[in-house]
């Protein structure tokens, strides 16, 4: 297959009632690029018909793939292993992309390619849009990262709390994720974190630019990301956060590497904080019991340096073992939740 730019891979769950939009944006990236859409066994709308429709109508650019229900992970491994991109973003299909700021992202990366300096890593903004309320909240990395140039995790600053790198801030080269050889579980929610995770030390180049480039919609009653659906799926997240734990040997990473390590266990901590926190807001004894498990299990798992820092930090504010500590806990979530209204 001719080889692409990029290939934007989305993943199609009953998704008809919004995802002309997504695709109608990746269509503008022309014929650059190419535009997987993954069909996860929708049998409640249309899905699987709009898919074939867009494929039959941009032959080259478009390609349909249904498949058994495997959820988003396995909608992203489809992608990664068709991809003919020379570049991956995975665009979720109730998202979309600015489309003024994908076409200089598209260019940028053309004119590196063509100097021999094209990074394992773009990155831009993403911005939260809130149906409930039609505002927004963009996550920038002016702070974290030099702008328009390339730079290694040695030019990185400190990320703040609401700073992760998330998958709408990210373009990774497809041969970074086929190297590192990561495969998504298959019927798992939140595994957008391992996509991000476990490819970093493989991560050898990046390359910033200020642009809001990703638009993230946020306020679905349905959505994986709201409170309640998090607390009734947090055996999901909890299954992320062990994978996560497991999949890095983070004190094996070289000095060079020294502010990826501290990058990637703040990730931890704050997978930590994430999971302790839907725990403690189920509030049952068996919710008790799997927060005190998960704490185990890091222990075990990670050097008693990592354990540490990640205890002391975000993560450890999610098991504050004092009369009233999971009030306090619960508190600072709630006023979080109102400032950048994450879920």
């Amino acid at each position: 297959m001719e080889q692409k730019l990029i290939t934007f891979a989305v993943p199609c769950y009953n998704s008809a009632a919004y995802m002309r939009h997504c695709v109608d944006t990746l269509l503008t990236a022309g014929p650059d690029a190419e535009i997987i859409l993954i069909d996860d066994g929708s049998t409640k709308d249309d899905t699987p018909a709009i898919c074939d429709e867009y494929a039959a109508k941009y032959p080259g650019v478009v390609r349909a793939i249904h498949q058994e229900n495997g959820g988003h992970g396995e909608g992203v491994n489809q992608g990664i292993r068709h991809a003919a991109g020379i570049y991956y973003k995975v665009v979720d299909s109730d998202d979309w992309l600015d489309t003024d700021a994908l076409a200089k992202v598209l260019d940028r990366l053309r004119l590196l390619l063509h100097r021999g300096t094209a990074p394992d890593l773009m990155l831009c903004n993403y911005v939260y849009e809130h149906v409930e309320d039609g505002t927004s909240h963009t996550v920038r990395y002016t702070n974290v990262f030099p702008q328009n140039r390339l730079f290694t995790w040695m030019h990185v600053g400190r990320f703040r709390p609401d700073q992760n790198i998330l998958m709408h801030s990210v373009i990774y080269r497809t041969e970074v994720l086929r190297r590192c050889g990561m495969v998504l579980p298959k019927h798992t929610f939140y595994v957008d974190n391992i996509f991000i995770y476990q490819p970093l030390p493989y991560v050898k180049s990046m390359y910033y630019m200020d642009l809001d480039l990703y638009r993230y919609f946020i306020g679905r009653a349905d959505q994986s990301v709201n409170e309640s659906v998090m607390v009734k799926r947090v055996d999901q997240q909890l299954r992320v956060t062990r994978y996560m734990i497991d999949c890095q040997d983070l004190d094996a990473l070289p000095p060079e590497q020294a502010r990826l390590r501290s990058y990637m266990i703040q990730y931890l901590s704050v997978m930590m904080a994430i999971s302790g926190i839907f725990l403690i807001l189920d509030g049952s004894d068996e919710a008790k019991a799997k927060k005190a498990e998960l704490w185990d299990y890091l222990r075990a798992h990670v050097s008693k340096r990592v354990y540490r820092r990640i205890k002391l930090s975000l993560g450890g504010l999610t098991d504050l073992r004092f009369p009233g500590g999971d009030k306090v806990t619960v508190l600072g979530y709630r006023l979080a939740r109102k400032v950048v209204k994450f879920n």
